[in-house]
């Protein structure tokens, strides 16, 4: 099993490498700790915890009937850690950078993303700074339940229709990057509503901003995960896993 893994090109590792070394602000963060009102903390995390407990059960059940797929989650979570740990800032108290969730979705399907995405979360927010623990469950229904939602809508649908391969995985890699800052977008709205217009005003606010930084970075994500997908296709690793459609 670990021999397949070899014949990746270490160019996709070395390229990943380069993601973690890219300089970036300290301050910068996804939803940064203490940044939402208590009682917004309190409701994402409400959200979020049911989908992180099913997560569980579903990466449980996908490792004990093939424990091949332990690699190919491990990748999919280190491209996870790597992409998000980019931090672009772009608003006071968030920033822009890429997920890395598009992968994990076309490879094993949505559920196991909460998963992923919490410890990724939980790591960045103990080690790095990025993000916190009480913005965690905010974080994680952006990053780890809805934007890959969005994203596996979109892989299923595109090849419903027979779109080019590459043209899904990308597809589904930049449509997961969007949704996720639509999704922050409407968090910060709700937690900071505009005191004359109100929330949608602030949303829609919020939503321009990120958008401007964002766009081209959901690209950049969908460009860089076809180039992945194409060398795991390559090298027969995609046999196992449910979401690698042919």
């Amino acid at each position: 099993m670990f021999a397949r893994f070899s014949r990746i090109p270490s160019g996709v590792f070395l390229g990943m490498m380069m993601f973690l070394m890219f300089p970036a602000s300290a301050n910068a963060m996804h939803i940064m700790e203490g940044f939402l009102p208590p009682v917004w903390a309190l409701s994402w995390w409400v959200f979020f915890l049911p989908c992180l407990i099913l997560s569980i059960r579903k990466v449980k059940h996908l490792v004990a009937s093939d424990s091949d797929r332990k690699v190919l989650l491990a990748l999919c979570g280190a491209f996870i850690f790597v992409l998000s740990a980019l931090k672009l800032p772009s608003v006071t108290g968030s920033c822009s950078h890429p997920t890395g969730v598009g992968l994990a979705v076309i490879l094993f399907g949505f559920m196991v993303v909460p998963l992923l995405g919490g410890i990724v979360l939980l790591f960045q927010a103990l080690l790095l700074a990025h993000g916190g623990l009480s913005t965690l469950g905010a974080n994680g229904m952006s990053m780890a339940v809805i934007g890959p939602l969005v994203g596996y809508v979109l892989w299923v649908m595109a090849n419903r229709l027979h779109v080019r391969k590459d043209i899904a995985v990308f597809l589904c890699a930049a449509g997961a990057d969007l949704a996720t800052y639509l999704v922050t977008s409407v968090q910060l709205g709700l937690a900071f509503p505009d005191p004359q217009l109100g929330m949608v005003a602030s949303v829609s606010k919020f939503m321009g901003v990120f958008l401007l930084t964002q766009v081209p970075i959901a690209i950049a994500e969908g460009l860089l995960t076809v180039l992945i997908y194409e060398q795991l296709n390559k090298r027969a690793l995609l046999g196992t896993t449910q979401g690698g459609l042919r």
